[in-house]
C-alpha cells in the first residue's frame, strides 16, 4: 500500500472517510467541465457512493493535497469478475484550478506504484466521450482503447487500457 508521497509540496496519501464532503465537492467540480449542459441529476447519491469507495476493503481512494486542501483524487480497485491481477481505475479527478500543473501525472504515478506493489498488470478505465481532455492525458500516460472492450452503441464512455507492467 502506498503511503504518504511527498510531490513539490504537495502529499499523495490515502483519503480519509472525514474528507469525503471534499471528495464530492472536487467530483463535482472536475465532472461539470464536460457536460455542457451541467451535470447530469440521474439520483447518484455521492456522498454515499464516495463513503462506500473509501471504506471498501478491496479498494483504494487516494488524493493530492496542497496546503491543506484535497485537489486531486483517484479510486481503483478489482471490478467484479476480473482477473485479480487487474485494477479498474473508477475515479480520477484533478481540481480544474491545477490543470496542467503536474498534479495528474503526480498522482497517476502513485496508482501505478500501487498497482506494480499489489502486483497488478493491467488497468482499465472509462472515459466520457465528451472528456478530450482526460483522454489527451491518458494518452500521454500510455492508455490506449481498450480493443477487449469496445464502447456499444449509444455508450458515452470509451474503454481504455494500460499496461502496469510496462509490456
Amino acid at each position: 500500500m502506498i503511503s504518504d508521497r511527498v510531490t513539490t509540496g504537495r502529499v499523495i496519501r490515502t483519503v480519509l472517510s472525514a474528507e469525503v464532503e471534499d471528495i464530492v465537492a472536487l467530483h463535482a467540480r472536475a465532472r461539470v467541465t464536460y457536460y455542457p449542459d451541467g451535470l447530469p441529476q440521474d439520483g447518484t447519491d455521492w456522498v454515499a457512493a464516495w463513503q462506500s469507495a473509501v471504506a471498501r476493503p478491496d479498494g483504494h481512494v487516494l488524493c493530492v493535497v496542497e496546503e491543506g486542501r484535497i485537489i486531486g483524487l483517484a479510486s481503483f480497485r478489482t471490478p467484479e469478475g476480473a482477473p485479480a491481477d487487474t485494477v479498474k481505475l473508477f475515479q480520477f479527478h484533478v481540481d480544474p484550478d491545477h490543470w496542467r500543473s503536474g498534479v495528474g501525472s503526480a498522482l497517476h504515478a502513485a496508482c501505478v506504484e500501487e498497482w506494480q506493489a499489489d502486483g497488478r498488470r493491467t488497468a482499465v478505465l472509462d472515459v466520457h466521450v465528451d472528456n478530450r481532455r482526460a483522454q489527451a492525458f491518458y494518452a500521454r500516460q500510455g492508455w490506449i482503447p481498450d480493443s477487449e472492450n469496445p464502447p456499444a452503441e449509444d455508450d458515452h464512455h470509451l474503454n481504455l487500457r494500460f499496461s502496469v507492467t510496462g509490456k
